[in-house]
């Protein structure tokens, strides 16, 4: 059973950063797609970003390239979601998620909600103007 714990959400000012970690327990299997996704209030989850464990390729949101970088630290078992220049829209719960994806696996070309099935507890992140 995978479980995953998020932290480092905050309130920063428009213009600021913050960077997300996801510390991932209960591996069993070769290979996973971790993502990101995120949450406002009144809107669906979208995905921000995502990564294969044993790939280096990446998948970003429209709405959050050049200003997000993914990455992870698999000695640590550690995914990050580094932030930059955010805006007051990027204000949501953002949840770490994680889907068993056997070696050689991939991500989804275009991750959604229903291809994971373990997540985090969330963590806020608000952006004031």
């Amino acid at each position: 059973q995978v479980q995953l714990v998020e932290s480092g959400g905050g309130s920063v000012q428009a213009g600021g950063s913050l960077r997300l970690s996801c510390a991932a327990s209960g591996y069993t299997s070769s290979g996973y797609c971790m993502g990101w996704f995120r949450q406002a209030p009144g809107k669906e989850r979208e995905a921000v970003a995502a990564i294969y464990t044993r790939r280096s390729s990446t998948y970003y949101a429209d709405s959050v390239k050049g200003r997000f970088t993914i990455s992870q630290d698999n000695a640590k078992n550690t995914l990050y979601l580094q932030m930059v220049s955010l805006k007051p829209e990027d204000t949501a719960m953002y949840y770490c998620a994680a889907e068993s994806r056997p070696w050689p696996g991939s991500c989804p070309r275009v991750p959604h909600r229903g291809d994971f099935g373990y997540w985090g507890q969330g963590t806020q992140v608000t952006v004031s103007s």
